[in-house]
């Protein structure tokens, strides 16, 4: 069985190879190709998940463009593999320079703005925003912790620098958005791992829970390490972790079952709380209510190590 992606056809190319708009319609019917946009179909299943879908979505908009164009926003966010948390993927979007206009359909978002030869690379042989420019645009354009999800990761990944980010900010100047995209980029760390964390730690400033470090390592008083927590209140001798379901995965070693990882990381705890810490954990379903985060680390603040 070929592991190969499934292969986007052009109506306008399938003609001219020969087929006609009614065997597109049967082999649609049929499903053997699926209907991706308008004149663009897929040669074969579509693939699971939002962003691979969304990649293919990105060859078929670029096939069907009459004027040339650099994919960007979350779009070139999804070719550079950075994650997104609640942004939505059901167009594609792309930017030219001007002279142009804005425009926008139920398949493709058209930007219009100046982009310097250095603000664009090429990611599988398509033109795209460079990271800087990437991150930048959409912390334009993004709520203020959507954004913090991606400068995060951008940073964490290394495809974006402190430096970098603070230079394609000062290219926007004067554009939209841009003062909510400097106080994103000031709020950025390319400490937080995860879109959980990143999220934890915007949901902790804004209750007023600052943590006092990331990523703190545990020591018993002999040095020995025990362990790296998520988030430290050092002063009250409490760690945080936030506790997604696929920590664990990260977690595995070769050859070990989930059941084991998570005994574990019990283990960790139970270490770490022997040496006078305090450990909260909380979850997805926390981030989602700020009272119930902001009364659970409040509860273990209170107790202190």
């Amino acid at each position: 069985m070929s592991d190969a992606p499934p292969r986007v056809v052009l109506r306008r190319d399938a003609l001219d190879q020969g087929f006609s708009d009614d065997e597109i319609g049967r082999l649609t019917r049929r499903q053997d190709w699926v209907r991706l946009r308008r004149g663009a179909y897929l040669d074969g299943a579509p693939p699971d998940g939002a962003a691979a879908r969304h990649r293919l979505l990105v060859r078929a908009a670029l096939g069907g463009l009459r004027r040339p164009a650099v994919v960007s926003h979350q779009s070139a966010a999804v070719l550079f593999g950075l994650p997104l948390w609640g942004v939505r993927l059901d167009r594609v979007h792309v930017t030219r320079r001007p002279p142009s206009w804005n425009d926008a359909s139920r398949a493709l978002v058209v930007h219009v703005g100046s982009l310097g030869d250095d603000e664009v690379v090429e990611v599988g042989g398509v033109l795209v925003t460079s990271p800087a420019r990437t991150a930048v645009d959409l912390a334009r354009t993004l709520p203020f912790d959507r954004a913090v999800v991606v400068l995060d990761a951008a940073l964490h990944t290394g495809l974006c620098t402190g430096p970098s980010l603070s230079e394609a900010l000062g290219r926007c100047a004067g554009r939209p958005g841009v003062r909510s995209a400097s106080r994103a980029v000031s709020f950025a760390d390319g400490r937080s791992e995860s879109v959980g964390e990143s999220r934890s730690r915007v949901a902790l400033h804004r209750l007023g829970l600052v943590p006092s470090d990331l990523q703190f390592r545990v020591r018993t008083l002999d040095g020995v390490l025990l362990g790296r927590t998520d988030f430290a209140w050092e002063d009250r001798r409490v760690v945080g972790e936030f506790d997604g379901r696929v920590k664990y995965g990260r977690l595995l070693r070769p050859g070990q079952l989930p059941g084991d990882a998570v005994f574990e990381e019990k283990r960790r705890e139970d270490a770490i709380r022997d040496e006078g810490w305090g450990v909260v954990r909380w979850t997805w379903a926390d981030l989602d209510s700020l009272t119930r985060l902001g009364a659970r680390v409040r509860r273990a603040l209170s107790r202190g190590g």
